[in-house]
């Protein structure tokens, strides 16, 4: 069987993209000291590599699909297919300047850029008209201010840690989150766009489920009419006669932000014995 074969991130996304396969059904095995984990499924096969690497290689055909932030896809402005965005590491790609520097002098002298994303930095930079030289840095991009460089161009959370290194954003470039995405040729073949198409429909599956809780209820006959048109629900609620005909069993699938403030008003419209209960997966 010619196998899917998949890139799995090395650094900080590997837990959450391990954790994703996983609760898929497809849990990964890694020992020390290698880069190649073991993983259930006969047609999958796995390779660590660091996500600034995932799109060059998908574009070279020597792997079908893999986990990478949009940053790095535009860093090396390889040509891929983004298949979905999991919102891991949500981050902004963005310009900052030592905090005491006068914004209106930054175009008047040649300035000296230190960032990872060289790429990104330039095509802003251009585009904004400054004159200026690319220092490139490996991590730590934040300590060249003030001394080796004017301005610099990195990814940021919430911008603490430029705060906390006397650092002033001016602009944000661009916004990123890890995305699961293929090779072209991988997704013109169509057994492998198949188990592609698959995966990705089960990790959706998986996000959905951990966004979602079940509520699960009885309500009396004379309160259901009450109850049951307030309901949000995914599609419509799924109701059940209790034993006796004594009312009605009723649960709905709601996002997890929504239950504080729903149950207190489930209680007002007459529901009982109200149970919450959490989602492995949601298929609509």
């Amino acid at each position: 069987m010619d196998k899917l074969r998949i890139l799995i991130p090395k650094g900080r996304i590997f837990d959450k993209v391990a954790g994703l396969f996983a609760e898929a059904g497809f849990p990964i095995s890694l020992t020390d000291r290698t880069y190649r984990p073991l993983l259930t499924a006969e047609w999958l096969a796995g390779k660590l590599m660091k996500p600034q690497n995932v799109g060059e290689l998908l574009e070279l055909g020597s792997h079908d699909a893999g986990f990478t932030g949009l940053d790095w896809i535009r860093e090396s402005g390889a040509e891929v297919q983004e298949v979905m965005d999991l919102g891991f590491d949500q981050v902004r790609i963005v310009a900052a300047v030592p905090a005491n520097l006068d914004e209106s002098a930054l175009k008047s002298k040649r300035l000296r850029v230190a960032t990872e994303y060289v790429r990104i930095a330039e095509t802003w930079l251009r585009a904004s008209g400054f004159q200026y030289r690319i220092l490139r840095t490996y991590g730590a991009t934040e300590v060249f201010p003030p001394d080796d460089a004017d301005m610099i161009i990195d990814n940021t959370a919430s911008g603490r840690t430029l705060k906390d290194n006397g650092l002033r954003i001016i602009g944000t470039i661009l916004e990123s989150s890890t995305r699961f995405v293929a090779s072209t040729a991988a997704m013109a073949d169509e057994v492998k766009r198949n188990h592609i198409e698959e995966l990705a429909m089960l990790f959706k599956a998986v996000l959905d489920g951990r966004d979602r809780v079940m509520l699960e209820m009885n309500v009396s006959k004379s309160q259901f009419a009450a109850l049951v048109t307030g309901l949000p629900s995914m599609r419509s609620p799924t109701v059940a006669p209790l034993y006796g005909d004594a009312g009605y069993a009723v649960k709905i699938a709601v996002k997890k932000s929504e239950v504080p403030g729903m149950i207190p008003r489930l209680k007002k419209l007459g529901a009982t014995d109200i149970v919450e209960y959490d989602l492995r997966k949601v298929v609509p």
